[in-house]
């Protein structure tokens, strides 16, 4: 929706790296609270919540007046990620067994993937086969939405599920939340989404400035590499299961960021999407080791907080990172913010294999 936005509002490369980066920050702000609701409460809750923002953050963005208004609405969206991953997953860690986590994890990440492949795909159908305008894409999915809503409180309930004082520790667990291995994981991962920030806000506008991209063609790909999701995380999560969480989670990112870097030595459509497409899948092959380290280096009793703060090095370098990626922009072009991304992506692959300590 980015080119789009700029094309309306005429913004600046400076002002797309702020609508970017404000809805970050105030993830930031939530992250540790939402991990604290999370073991006290549990995920029901939670998730019904992130529903209810969802809805309300697409039904503001389908009637925005101005790029204010608009961010209100992403910021919602946006915290829809932050409300729903910490319980979801520590509930899912929970009911299994701790050798199938990562099995449990790869069809907990294929249901999310799919959902958000279907975004950028009704982006394409919508707006190219149906004239839609892009607010119309955003109210389109607003009774979708309400009716997820409607579907949460039909599950059993699930208050406890993330109540850490009913969780006896478990010998080889870690006992203290911010242990050193937690602490190089986190690191590991900021490095590494400091680089996705960068891309993620600028790639749609380098492929349709650089290289002549539709919106069509961008929901083409960026839906496709969701769907991806439903082969790849489950595929993952077997792989990590047999091969050990980190040594898979490695080997999957580091192929793919091959994928990633050769795809921008390509030219024409099709090379480019293929290459990309393949990086995705790789990406997803590794989520379900990266979520199951997670709770590895998380104490029992804490696990709900543990994935609220795995998540907070994504948020907080998601503020920067888009503000950093716009001034490269305005000083060097567009194609060095990926000359940079690329270094930084290897480095933090780099931190997570000799850095984190795992049995």
């Amino acid at each position: 929706m980015i080119v789009e936005l700029r094309e309306e509002f005429v913004l600046s490369n400076m002002e797309i790296g702020l609508i970017s980066a404000i809805p970050s920050l105030v993830s930031v702000l939530f992250t540790l609270p939402v991990g604290w609701m999370s073991d006290r409460y549990g995920a029901r809750r939670l998730v019904a919540l992130s529903v209810g923002m969802a809805a309300a953050g697409a039904l503001i963005a389908g009637f925005t007046v101005s790029p204010a208004m608009y961010i209100v609405g992403l910021v919602l969206l946006t915290l829809t990620s932050t409300f729903y991953h910490p319980p979801s997953h520590s509930y899912t860690a929970r009911m299994v067994d701790v050798g199938d986590r990562s099995k449990a994890m790869g069809f907990l990440n294929a249901g999310g993937t799919f959902g958000v492949a279907l975004g950028p795909l009704s982006i394409t159908v919508l707006m190219g086969y149906f004239a839609f305008q892009w607010r119309q894409v955003y109210l389109f999915w607003v009774p979708f939405i309400a009716l997820g809503l409607a579907l949460v409180f039909f599950l059993r309930d699930m208050k406890g599920a993330g109540a850490e004082t009913s969780v006896e520790p478990v010998k080889g667990e870690v006992e203290t939340l911010l242990n050193r291995d937690f602490l190089m994981y986190l690191s590991a991962r900021g490095v590494r989404q400091f680089a996705l920030g960068m891309i993620g806000t600028f790639l749609s506008i380098y492929l349709a400035d650089m290289r002549g991209w539709s919106v069509m063609d961008l929901g083409i790909m960026f839906g496709a590499s969701s769907v991806l999701g439903l082969a790849a995380s489950p595929i993952g999560g077997y792989m990590a299961g047999r091969l050990g969480d980190k040594r898979w989670a490695v080997l999957s990112m580091g192929v793919g960021y091959l994928f990633y870097v050769a795809a921008f030595f390509t030219e024409g459509v099709l090379p480019f999407m293929a290459l990309y497409l393949l990086y995705r899948f790789c990406g997803i092959l590794g989520m379900p080791a990266t979520a199951s380290l997670t709770a590895r280096l998380s104490p029992p009793r804490q696990m709900g907080r543990g994935y609220a703060i795995s998540f907070l090095p994504q948020s907080m370098v998601s503020v920067v990172a888009p503000v950093v990626a716009a001034y490269i922009a305005d000083v060097f072009g567009l194609f060095p913010i990926f000359k940079v991304s690329f270094i930084v992506m290897f480095l933090g692959l780099a931190v997570l294999q000799f850095g984190v300590r795992v049995e």
